[in-house]
Parts: structure tokens; C-alpha cells; sequence
């Protein structure tokens, strides 16, 4: 049975692994983003490459997931589109080729969505661009998960 808060949405309090996969209860975990956490957009953008040059792409994703839960209505596929792409990072850090280039699309549709704008200095587009190279990499059968995730962590360091 999946865990759950006072409001009834799911919440996961089982421990993780590096890579963000369920480790059997009680199993020390890595350290993981509180349920109340709620940065700010630059502090999201820290943390997330900080997280990324650590190569855990899965904690990357819930610290982008607390801001776009918590930020401004309208930044709202900013942060769900960054986030997808780290997960479809993990994804490629897991062996799925195809959950990672369901995600990596998905992401970079959203960030597609803010045409040349560039909220936060980013440039979308070519987070974007970067996303569909790896989607290139994976249809090969020719992707490196750490290549990957240096690359989406460069744009992230550019802004």
C-alpha cells in the first residue's frame, strides 16, 4: 500500500537508493528532498545541478517537482519540463531506453512551450535540443548516462 499524507496524496516515505529506486523499508537510503520543501527558482536551479553534477538525476527531479508545486502558477511547465528530463535522465541511469525517451519528450515539449523566452537566464531551446540529442543517442542504442546528464547540467550551469 502506498504511503499517504493527511490530505490523501501519495507520498513515498521509503528509503532510496542512488538512482531513486525503493529500497525495502527500514534500509539506509540516501538523503531525500522533505515532503514541505519549497525553494525558490534559483535555489531549485542549485540544488538540481548540484545534485546532477553528483549524478542523481532522480533528486534532481523532486527538488525541480517541490518548486513546481510550489512556485508561481505560471512557471508551472518550467519546472514539470526540467524535471521530466531529469527523470528521463534516470531512466537512462536504469537501463530504460524507452521510459527515458517517453520523459526526455515530454520534458522538452514543455520547455518548447516558452518559445525564446528564457525565465531564470536558462535557454529552453537548447535544453530542449539537448534533450532530443539524447532521445537520438538512446534510438542507437549508443547512450551514456553520465554523458548525458553533463550535458543537461551544462545548460543548467550556463544560466
Amino acid at each position: 500500500m502506498r504511503d499517504r499524507d493527511d490530505a490523501g496524496r501519495p507520498r513515498s516515505s521509503r528509503p532510496r537508493d542512488e538512482y531513486g529506486r525503493p529500497l525495502p523499508r527500514g534500509a539506509e537510503g540516501v538523503p531525500r528532498v522533505p515532503d514541505d520543501y519549497a525553494p525558490d527558482g534559483r535555489e531549485a536551479l542549485q540544488e538540481a545541478a548540484r545534485l546532477l553534477a553528483a549524478e542523481r538525476p532522480f533528486h534532481a527531479h523532486e527538488v525541480l517537482e517541490a518548486r513546481w508545486k510550489t512556485g508561481p502558477a505560471d512557471e508551472r511547465d518550467l519546472w514539470q519540463g526540467l524535471a521530466q528530463i531529469c527523470v528521463g535522465l534516470t531512466h537512462v541511469q536504469r537501463g530504460n531506453p524507452s521510459g527515458a525517451a517517453a520523459l526526455l519528450t515530454r520534458g522538452a515539449a514543455r520547455l518548447g512551450s516558452y518559445g525564446s523566452s528564457r525565465p531564470y537566464g536558462l535557454d529552453l531551446r537548447s535544453l530542449a535540443l539537448a534533450a532530443d540529442r539524447i532521445i537520438v543517442d538512446i534510438d542507437a542504442g549508443d547512450v551514456d548516462g553520465t554523458a548525458a546528464i553533463t550535458l543537461i547540467l551544462s545548460l543548467l550551469h550556463d544560466h
